[in-house]
């Protein structure tokens, strides 16, 4: 159900964006976006995980240096059945994760040295068996996907302002008023229709990282922890990398539940106590 509604998701993503392009500019405007789509997630495709690493700051971390993290994390790919990812820590107190990468074999996860400071081994268990569920379910690359589309989606909305949708004479182009449109209700299709995918995408990892462990106890005290130090320890982070993190970062603002970058914590606790989690 839930990779249904991503499906669903995307694809009114994809046509919030061509529409946009065709009311701007006709025929042309159609195809204009299409190729702007296409390049965009080319780009998301193979260069977000390293965008993404870099924007938090994320250090590449060896046996040695993390020994306590390689250990959880390959007892985990073992149950899961996926390669080992490259593991970075990022130097931050507040604890928090995020996993990034366009495939199991390209992925990478990374932690904060405050989560391996107050984590105990369950809990560092259950964060990351939530991230390499988003490894095991693509969501990396969907979400990346999501995000160039609603990128692409926003810059055409800036051209509506610039070109001002064509003229009303031109069969071929767009109109002022479908021009007023893109620039101011396009955008926030996109940035709504963005947080609904990573919405969706969280609880459907927390119920799979549960079952990779076999059992959801350690992943729920460990989103409690995160939720009481992030409220004490907000991150500052770029807004374009919070959707990845394990639990939104950026704490310290007051945001409605709808514009949240994921659910909110006390939903994701209450679904995983109701699960029923077969080792």
């Amino acid at each position: 159900m839930n990779f249904f509604k991503t499906a669903i998701l995307l694809g009114a993503l994809s046509a919030v964006l061509l529409i946009g392009g065709e009311m701007l500019a006709g025929p042309q405007g159609l195809q204009m976006a299409l190729f702007g789509a296409v390049f965009m997630n080319g780009l998301a495709y193979f260069f977000s995980d390293k965008i993404a690493l870099a924007m938090s700051g994320a250090r590449a971390v060896t046996r040695e240096q993390a020994p306590r993290l390689f250990g959880i994390t390959e007892r985990l790919c073992g149950k899961a059945g996926l390669p080992l990812p490259k593991l970075y820590v990022i130097p931050e107190q507040a604890p928090n994760a995020f996993a990034t990468g366009r495939s199991p074999r390209h992925a990478s996860v990374a932690v904060t040295a405050g989560l391996l400071e107050l984590m105990s081994e369950d809990e560092v268990e259950g964060v990351i068996a939530h991230e390499l569920a988003h490894v095991k379910n693509y969501d990396i690359l969907t979400a990346s996907v999501a995000a160039t589309i609603a990128a692409a989606i926003t810059f055409l909305s800036r051209m509506a302002l610039f070109f001002g949708g064509g003229s009303r004479d031109d069969n071929r182009g767009g109109h002022p008023i479908a021009a007023l449109a893109m620039l101011f209700l396009a955008p926030f299709a996109a940035v709504i229709l963005q947080l609904w995918i990573s919405r969706t995408r969280e609880f459907a990892a927390d119920a799979t990282a549960a079952k990779i462990v076999g059992h959801p106890y350690g992943l729920v005290k460990a989103l409690e922890k995160l939720g009481y130090y992030n409220k004490k320890l907000p991150m500052d982070v770029a807004p374009a990398t919070a959707s990845l993190f394990i639990v939104a970062p950026l704490s310290g603002q007051s945001f409605f539940e709808w514009f949240s970058t994921h659910p909110p914590l006390e939903k994701r606790i209450a679904a995983l106590r109701d699960m029923s989690v077969t080792p």
